[in-house]
């Protein structure tokens, strides 16, 4: 393995790919470089000298401006680097399109084909509580459910809670955000039947919530409210029975790729997060699309700073209209709330090597390829177009993964530097960015993208993920799913009573 690897050849930054010490020569371009100072693995150093202002150059793009002036070899971070960018923009449409570097194959995996011609990569028993203090409740009901079938729901493949805090005392946003999202959890393909389970009398009323819940089907989605009734646990699992009898005969079959919905999000990154994951998620991306299916960028606050790269790749003028709409409305939302826009990355991101929210943001829109930007969707929208969509939510892993999920999205691939456990409702494949973490943290990680710093070449690596990706499409567990590590987190923007 090398020492350092330079993404773009116009960049004025290495980065370590190892420990680097100081005293160490490193050859570039024909130039010895002399490290002034110890250099971490996935940090930037110098490659020449760097003026003060002088813009510092990663992925062939500013991550930032030199505070003082750096000399080839030194470490170039958080204390000799800021960020350039400060508030609202404005933007001009310039369309720069690329074709898609892959065809489309006859892939399948096996899925389940709904009703209303939807397709899941599971089949889950669902309760979907209106409001958090019923909670307990429909955790009673899953186990009583379960026992009464002799531990044996089979061809539910689990059943769960989707458990939250909310659905009582909020107003405006935050309780139409709240409904919106349960809303689209209920007709999730990825849920063979559904409880909404309420308590009675919260703001999340469920007659409210059931009249505009839109087309569903009725034998395998049942409403009950607790106050209504004298015992809600046994009336509760009767309904649990009455689905299980609607989904019994519920079987994998072939489904065409073009029928996947792909989530793509990043958590916390270090400096090979923009080599190997997030790439590796764009090639990925491209592949899907290619086939005709279905993927999804989110994070707003990690787009700022590389937003004009995805706005060149606006199918329409309209598309980029809606691209700018998003980028400056989560900007307001700062502003609003008296906050920075371009705040610097988190501690585990700048410990693992990322600088400003540039560099941050120029590694995560990787995640999204080269295709075409077909849609951009509002919190809580559900897909409408096939390819590549962008929807707004925040960087927070738990509230934009499980924003992913319920635009429709069966599936999220998470890249991660740092490691993380978690998942959202839908399947959430964790994939490192080194190999280190993988070796460690294998009960988090799914997939390691650290081969690509291994010399394993882009196609092999690409080919694995694909098959993974189709594995887990199929029914293979993840290591989240394993543990039963799921959540679902509403984004909150105002006042609770």
């Amino acid at each position: 393995m090398k020492d350092f690897i330079v993404i773009n050849p116009s960049d004025n930054v290495g980065i370590a790919l190892k420990g680097l010490e100081q005293g160490e020569e490193l050859q570039h371009q024909g130039h010895t470089i002399i490290l002034k100072e110890t250099v971490g693995k996935g940090h930037k150093f110098a490659l020449a000298d760097i003026k003060q202002r002088e813009n510092i150059i990663k992925y062939g793009y500013p991550i930032g401006h030199a505070v003082t002036a750096i000399s080839a070899g030194e470490w170039v971070h958080t204390h000799n680097i800021k960020t350039n960018l400060s508030g609202k923009l404005e933007y001009e449409y310039q369309p720069s399109l690329s074709e898609n570097p892959y065809k489309k194959t006859n892939l399948t995996f096996k899925g389940f084909k709904r009703k209303n011609g939807e397709s899941g990569i599971r089949n889950e028993l669902w309760i979907v509580p209106t409001v958090g203090c019923v909670n307990g409740i429909a955790d009673q009901m899953i186990q009583i459910f379960t026992a009464e079938m002799g531990g044996n729901i089979h061809p539910f493949e689990t059943a769960l809670v989707l458990k939250h805090n909310y659905g009582c005392s909020q107003l405006g946003d935050d309780h139409e955000n709240t409904k919106t999202i349960l809303q689209n959890a209920v007709k999730h393909p990825n849920a063979g039947g559904v409880l909404v389970l309420g308590l009675g009398c919260e703001n999340n009323d469920i007659e409210d919530f059931q009249s505009t819940l839109g087309e569903y089907d009725r034998t395998r989605v049942k409403f009950l409210r607790s106050q209504e009734v004298g015992d809600e646990i046994e009336t509760g699992v009767a309904l649990l029975k009455e689905i299980y009898d609607a989904a019994k005969e519920d079987h994998r079959e072939d489904i065409p790729l073009s029928e996947l919905k792909i989530g793509l999000k990043c958590g916390g990154s270090d400096g090979f997060s923009g080599i190997t994951a997030n790439p590796l998620l764009g090639r990925l991306s491209d592949f899907i699309v290619a086939q005709g299916g279905t993927t999804v960028l989110t994070e707003v606050p990690e787009m700022f700073g590389a937003e004009t790269i995805l706005m060149e790749r606006a199918a329409s003028e309209a598309t980029f209209d809606n691209i700018v709409q998003m980028i400056n409305d989560f900007k307001q939302y700062f502003l609003d709330h008296r906050q920075p826009v371009y705040e610097n990355p988190s501690p585990g991101n700048k410990a693992g090597g990322i600088s400003t929210l540039e560099d941050k943001s120029l590694g995560c829109t990787q995640k999204a390829g080269t295709s075409d930007i077909k849609d951009v969707l509002k919190y809580g929208e559900l897909l409408k177009q096939k390819g590549l969509n962008l929807l707004s939510a925040p960087g927070n892993d738990l509230v934009a993964s499980s924003a992913l999920a319920a635009s429709g999205c069966q599936m999220v691939l998470f890249t991660t530097g740092r490691g993380t456990p978690f998942g959202t409702f839908v399947p959430t494949m964790k994939i490192s960015t080194n190999t280190a973490l993988y070796e460690t943290k294998k009960h988090w990680i799914d997939f390691n993208a650290g081969e690509l710093l291994e010399d394993v070449p882009k196609d092999v690596v690409l080919e694995k993920f694909i098959s993974t990706v189709i594995d887990v499409a199929s029914g293979k567990l993840l290591n989240h799913e394993k543990n039963n590590f799921r959540e679902l987190a509403i984004f909150k923007t105002g006042v609770t009573l």
